[in-house]
């Protein structure tokens, strides 16, 4: 399911998109957060099937070899644990998986190139390397290495990335977080079950509403939000902070005011690693000192209240 980090995350780019484009209405803005929110799980889907279609060009390179004029003993001979591999085959096979690549026009056919740097990558990498020559074949380890490909290849494989960029701007940085989930859902295939558990979209019913929530909270109390950033750092000019350290405290600080159940440490380290990615090395040390005034004033003036024990 997509985590509160990658909401958080979705909210937080709404925000920076909304304070850039003059006239847009806080009604548009949540309308392109949901829409980003949807194509983060289409990517769930597309990257599952994306190993499978490496195999399927790895099985392709089997036949040609096999119907070479003069073959060598491997062409005759050619190792197929990958290509039998029994989780590429559930994936390749699971109806559930097809009907929503069919319903959210999801392929890789027409990607070739990117299919075949994969494979040619994939064969240099030592952990395919030690499953190729290994003589078991768990279904154990059937998995592991579909899950080793998603986790410790695909997310600096800059190809990957530059053709997700251009099948849609709304996957930028989405990658790393869908990759998890990915493996996540790998590792829980059974071999007595036929079906693949897919994750759903979200954890709680209440995920949704949250990201809203926070989102026209961030967008409504913005200007307010923002001066009471400015007085906080004692009138230093707001307008020499980076844009984004002041998106980033603004949807933190609609967060730790709007959301009683969450517990502010929570919520201040969150925003803290998103700054320490999405701006400027110095940022996460900024976002802290800032979010932790903040909050402690709101607190004594009895505007963040937390409810719940262990929640201050």
């Amino acid at each position: 399911m997509l985590s509160r980090r990658l909401l958080r995350t979705k909210v937080v780019k709404a925000v920076y998109a909304h304070t850039q484009c003059e006239g847009m209405t806080t009604q548009a803005s949540e309308r392109n957060l949901v829409a980003s929110i949807d194509k983060a799980y289409d990517l769930y889907f597309h990257l599952l099937a994306l190993v499978p279609a490496i195999a399927e060009y790895a099985e392709e390179r089997i036949r040609i070899g096999e119907q070479k004029k003069l073959p060598t003993y491997e062409d005759l001979h050619p190792n197929r644990k990958f290509v039998e591999n029994r989780i590429v085959a559930r994936l390749a096979s699971d109806e559930g998986l097809a009907r929503e690549l069919k319903a959210r026009k999801l392929s890789w056919h027409e990607n070739r190139d990117l299919i075949v740097s994969l494979y040619n990558a994939l064969t240099k990498q030592v952990f395919y390397q030690k499953y190729m020559a290994s003589e078991s074949a768990s279904f154990k380890e059937d998995a592991q290495l579909v899950s080793d490909i998603y986790m410790k290849m695909l997310e600096e494989f800059e190809p990957l990335e530059t053709v997700l960029e251009e099948q849609s701007v709304l996957w930028n940085d989405d990658l790393g977080f869908v990759l998890t989930m990915v493996s996540r859902t790998i590792l829980s295939i059974r071999e007595s079950h036929e079906e693949i558990k897919f994750l759903p979209k979200f954890k709680s019913e209440e995920d949704l509403d949250f990201a809203k929530r926070l989102l026209k909270c961030s967008v409504e109390g913005y200007e307010r939000i923002s001066a009471m950033i400015d007085r906080t750092m004692n009138n230093w000019d707001i307008e020499r902070v980076a844009l984004m350290d002041n998106i980033i405290l603004v949807v933190g600080i609609s967060e730790a005011e709007s959301f009683p159940s969450i517990p502010t440490r929570v919520t201040m380290n969150e925003y803290i690693d998103i700054a320490k990615y999405y701006s400027t090395i110095s940022s996460g040390g900024f976002i802290n000192g800032v979010l932790d005034k903040v909050i402690a004033t709101l607190t004594e003036e009895g505007k963040i209240i937390k409810s719940g024990k262990g929640l201050l």
